[in-house]
């Protein structure tokens, strides 16, 4: 079975489990978007909510967190991991928001990935999920998923990301990346299907009999 037919059987599978998708980060605007993407590196997605919903109704601009300071900041973080470096960025970002782009966030990939703490993975989040822009976020989930579904043999998520935009139809994209982390939570875990339970799994590889050992990012 080709990449092609894969990504076909996995569209329809998620399509059917997944019509709709939900951000899983909340935010009150693309500013705090780009905050929570930010501070969920090496995080969870639920442990950014629990932080950010005392955050949020009192801060969500960026002289908010100018005017708050970096020792400020780490306080209201503390409870998410390398919350020092975090709090370091988000003030530097929001100074650089506030004096060169008269306080918006930049709806642009260039303009993005030139931010403190901002990667390509998090300016694709934000392009896709705030502005709306095609773009494909691929994280180590979602590295660990194509290998495991036979949709690339990619040794980084970059490279991840560009077989993975050549196998799928651009407009599919924003939704699919979203779709892909959903089934992963909840059907093809790391420590549980190993390539050999799920749905897509079973449905690309149904002859594999052993674990799928896959190549870290």
């Amino acid at each position: 079975m080709g990449e092609a037919q894969k990504a076909k059987i996995i569209s329809k599978l998620l399509n059917k489990i997944y019509p709709k998708t939900n951000i899983p980060l909340n935010h009150k605007n693309i500013f705090t978007l780009l905050i929570s993407v930010l501070l969920s590196a090496q995080c969870t997605d639920v442990n950014v909510n629990n932080v950010t919903k005392n955050i949020y109704p009192k801060y969500y601009k960026p002289k908010h967190f100018i005017k708050l300071g970096r020792k400020k900041i780490e306080k209201l973080i503390q409870r998410i991991g390398i919350f020092r470096i975090k709090a370091k960025s988000i003030y530097n970002l929001s100074k650089i928001l506030v004096e060169k782009h008269n306080s918006r966030v930049p709806e642009s990939f260039e303009e993005l990935e030139k931010l403190p703490g901002v990667g390509h993975k998090t300016a694709s989040v934000v392009m896709s999920q705030g502005f709306g822009h095609p773009a494909f976020p691929v994280d180590t989930h979602i590295h660990r998923l194509a290998q495991r579904w036979g949709l690339t043999n990619g040794k980084n998520v970059l490279q991840t990301e560009a077989d993975l935009k050549k196998l799928f139809p651009k407009k599919s994209w924003n939704k699919l990346h979203l779709q892909i982390i959903y089934y992963g939570r909840e059907y093809c875990k790391a420590r549980n299907c190993y390539g050999l339970t799920c749905k897509i799994c079973t449905s690309c590889y149904p002859k594999r009999k052993k674990p799928l050992i896959t190549i870290k990012a």
